[in-house]
């Protein structure tokens, strides 16, 4: 048997709004969120969003993860298009390897029952 440990949640952020300041200027909104800054621009790794009942709705891997979940977030093309409004939160693991990404992303998908992955699902 193949035991797989997760990789750690280098970053979480979740939908907010902003309480705007005197000092801060204002931040865009991507479908809520306004920490995407955060995300690292160019380390590739994991991304796992969730809905606020912490229920995993898709899995998806990225050479750069800013700009994947960016893509996600706006392109008319994305598998999360029709469930935008459901994701609450957004998880990102750093791996670096390609093929270690490949690995955890079908893991992930069954083993935490990705609720829109459909293309990966071997249970």
């Amino acid at each position: 048997m193949i035991k797989i440990e997760l990789p750690k949640v280098d970053v979480s952020i979740t939908e907010r709004k902003q309480t705007p300041n005197s000092d801060e200027p204002k931040i865009k909104s991507i479908e809520g969120f306004i920490d995407l800054h955060e995300i690292p621009r160019d380390k590739g790794g994991m991304i796992l969003f969730y809905n606020i009942h912490d229920e995993l709705l898709f899995v998806g891997k990225a050479r750069k993860l800013r700009q994947r979940v960016k893509k996600h977030l706006e392109d008319t093309v994305s598998p999360l298009k029709n469930h935008r409004d459901e994701v609450y939160r957004i998880d990102v693991c750093l791996v670096e390897d390609p093929m270690e990404r490949d690995i955890y992303e079908t893991y992930m998908i069954n083993a935490l029952l990705a609720k829109y992955n459909v293309d990966k699902v071997y249970f």
